[in-house]
């Protein structure tokens, strides 16, 4: 018996109410976010602290000194400060908040043709059913005459672009894949490659400018105490804690900002290079170090595949019982072959079949298969008599076989009658026999 199916509506939803992904917005969709995005405040306190401390020390350091100002904090540097303070945490947020290059997913498996397009499926027949195409993970493509091979993304039912890799924490596919900054809550791809870039740089001058500054503030501050670097260390605290802080933060922010340098300059990403997929004579990408960093910094950023805040058509989704592969037909293997040979579409999952196995001739194997069920019946039938074979009852060696086969007959007959009275007799001796002992 069928059970009634339920049908629940779906409200009018925006795009970024309804996303699969695991990202977090903001302002309606406008700002997208990886789902660490708690780090973001955490990198924003290491970065402003220790520029606002050196601002801090530069206004006291103007106050106290009005009749005889610092030669070396003045104001000059405190607006070098806040300028490049300002845009580094600007950068910062332009990294984070916006789509990376997310590729837009598909709602469905690829079809059949899609998958032969790619590469030639196999297909699995399972309990006799129709069959269901397996896609190959990986096809090739063609990039600046070089072959390179794409893989198929289970979760987004796509074949990544080339460079594009899978995010497992944003759960997204991304363009040009660099990799998830935990730093920044983000992934660094195709659209925000350029601002991580000016972020890491600026942070790098940013920290070089006030390690420097602090040390000549710690000289120049030397004559008030005799001339005692020493001494003036001891007075002069704040400038000392942010030349040990800066000392150990530059080796992050350097190494990163050195090592993208040459990652620009060879058009590689961190994931590229981390798996040595290229080496200096492989890499299809690289046109030379002055259109690479063209290509970073002065291209136009594509746009983003989503617009987050479009509103996702009503649907209606058909909720029943769900039983797999029950109700299905069983085929025979004759039936396996003409779905698997002539059938365009297959019954399980909408799969269709490729175009190469459609319409193929295969009527002289039809043939062959009418030849062997006849063959079959053959085998079966009891009286191995078929219609259309010529008769052979009346001829003459059938005849003679015949005449032979009753006189056997007749000869048998009289010697079961001879028999008989013998075995009658038989029984009524073994009768008196056992009446006389009794």
């Amino acid at each position: 018996m069928a059970m009634p199916e339920q049908r629940e509506v779906i409200k009018r939803l925006r795009l970024y109410q309804a996303w699969k992904g695991n990202n977090i917005f903001f302002c309606g969709g406008r700002l997208i976010f990886g789902p660490d995005v708690a780090s973001l405040f955490l990198t924003t306190i290491l970065i402003a602290g220790p520029a606002i401390t050196f601002c801090i020390d530069i206004i006291l350091k103007m106050n106290k000194d009005e009749k005889q100002p610092s030669t070396i904090l003045g104001f000059p540097v405190l607006i070098l400060t806040l300028l490049m303070t300002i845009a580094d945490l600007t950068f910062l947020f332009m990294t984070s908040s916006r789509d990376p290059g997310i590729v837009q997913r598909n709602t469905r498996p690829l079809d059949g043709n899609e998958a032969y397009n790619a590469t030639t499926p196999s297909m699995e027949w399972i309990s006799g059913r129709a069959p269901r195409l397996r896609l190959p993970r990986t096809k090739d493509v063609i990039v600046n005459g070089f072959v390179l091979k794409v893989k198929y993304c289970d979760t987004c039912m796509l074949y990544r672009p080339p460079r594009a890799s899978h995010c497992s924490i944003c759960n997204n596919c991304v363009k040009k894949f660099d990799h998830h900054c935990p730093w920044v809550g983000q992934c660094i791809g195709l659209r925000n490659y350029r601002f991580f870039s000016l972020f890491i740089s600026t942070s790098t001058f940013l920290c070089i400018f006030i390690f420097i500054f602090s040390w000549l503030n710690i000289i120049d501050q030397r004559k008030h105490y005799g001339n005692s670097t020493w001494k003036s260390m001891k007075h002069e605290v704040m400038s000392l804690v942010l030349i040990v802080y800066i000392f150990i933060m530059v080796w992050f922010v350097g190494g990163l900002s050195v090592l993208h340098c040459y990652l620009m300059s060879t058009n590689q990403t961190t994931y590229e290079n981390f798996r040595y997929r290229y080496d200096k004579k492989d890499n299809p990408h690289n046109n030379g170090y002055w259109r690479n960093f063209k290509e970073v910094f002065f291209s136009k950023i594509p746009p983003s595949e989503h617009d987050f805040r479009s509103f996702i058509d009503e649907e209606t989704i058909e909720v029943g019982p769900y039983t797999p592969n029950i109700g299905m037909n069983i085929t025979s293997m004759k039936e396996k072959f003409g779905i698997e040979m002539g059938n365009k579409f297959a019954v399980c999952d909408n799969m269709t079949i490729p175009s190469i196995l459609q319409n193929l001739d295969y009527s002289s194997i039809e043939d062959n298969e009418d030849v062997k069920d006849q063959t079959d019946n053959n085998a079966f039938d009891p009286l191995g008599i078929h219609f259309s074979q010529k008769c052979h009852c009346c001829s003459p060696r059938h005849s003679a076989s015949k005449s032979c086969g009753s006189e056997n007959e007749a000869s048998g007959n009289e010697r079961a009658a001879k028999e008989a009275p013998e075995a009658v007799n038989d029984e009524r001796t073994t009768n008196q026999r056992y009446s006389n002992m009794v």
